[in-house]
């Protein structure tokens, strides 16, 4: 039995990216995205799809610790059967909690989280993040699965702050880099992930670190391999309550960046936020988006009003 039989496979993945060749590279992004198929196919099978030896997949196997393919493959069953029992962990834990017994256990975890974040963050790597955006000719934003709305909130206030920011939106590997093809040295890439991490917000962050584009890490801690290829490096706490990743922290450490940027730019944000304010005034875009209230009464459909008038 190899050394590494009783430990998390994906996060022994994660550890050894870096110094991984390209052909176990591309073993460890399948196996990571496509974990619940590996776990039942052979060596000679996962060669077959990724177009590689058999040898070179029990090589990767090996290069884990693990005593061949087999007992890499009985571990990442453990995993697998780990990450389904999840649910049932949850109610174990907090199925005999009363409502508001659990509201206060999962809220006084993320004021936790904020704090130990409050501790974590390199004031100087802040800054420097900071500089970086604001002088970034194009800003590219990743972030994949539970990391998904932490970019959309930072794309969104982003756009209000400044222009040229590319929300990398996709479901595989080639379309990422198709959508960031232009990245070069006057650009900035931040990439958003935690455990579990993304491959693919992995690979988005090594295609712009080899583009000399600036990388900004906004991940968990030091040891995160999103480290690999960044410049810049941010941690939020992000623990999981079970199944439900924590996202409070990370995105306050997002909010306090955007307030950041907001102060070292005040007139272009003023700029922007004047004339988007008149674009909803000529397109009554604000008032058939919101609920508006008019003799305290909420008014739901604008053309009603217009009708009242």
């Amino acid at each position: 039995m190899g050394n590494n039989s009783d430990k998390d496979v994906i996060k022994l993945i994660d550890e050894k990216f870096g110094r991984m060749s390209k052909s176990h590279k591309k073993i460890a992004v399948f196996i990571k995205e496509h974990y619940d198929q590996a776990v039942f196919m052979t060596a000679a099978r996962i060669g077959e799809i990724l177009d590689i030896s058999e040898s070179t997949v029990v090589r990767f196997a090996s290069g884990l610790g693990f005593d061949g393919f087999p007992d890499f493959q009985k571990n990442l069953a453990v995993w697998v059967k780990d990450k389904l029992n999840a649910v049932s962990r949850m109610g174990a834990k907090y199925g005999k909690s009363s409502q508001s017994e659990l509201l206060t256990t999962v809220l006084r975890g993320d004021m936790e989280k904020i704090s130990d974040t409050l501790g974590q963050v390199d004031p100087a790597a802040f800054e420097t993040a900071v500089d970086a955006i604001i002088g970034a000719k194009t800003v590219y934003i990743v972030g994949i699965r539970s990391c998904e709305p932490l970019a959309d909130f930072l794309s969104f206030y982003l756009n209000m702050i400044r222009g040229n920011v590319v929300l990398l939106r996709t479901t595989n590997t080639s379309e990422m880099f198709e959508q960031m093809i232009r990245i070069n040295e006057e650009d900035v890439l931040i990439g958003i992930s935690f455990p579990r991490y993304s491959m693919r917000t992995l690979k988005a962050m090594e295609f712009a670190n080899d583009c000399n584009a600036k990388v900004i890490a906004i991940t968990d801690s030091p040891h995160s391999p999103m480290n690999l290829y960044s410049s810049c490096n941010l941690f939020a706490r992000s623990d999981m309550v079970s199944i439900v990743d924590s996202l409070v922290a990370p995105l306050s450490l997002i909010n306090a960046l955007v307030v950041a940027l907001c102060l070292k730019c005040p007139n272009e944000v003023k700029k922007n936020l004047e004339r988007l304010e008149e674009t909803w005034n000529n397109y009554q875009v604000y008032l058939n988006d919101e609920i508006n209230f008019i003799d305290k009464a909420p008014v739901l459909d604008y053309s009603l009003m217009r009708q009242s008038e």
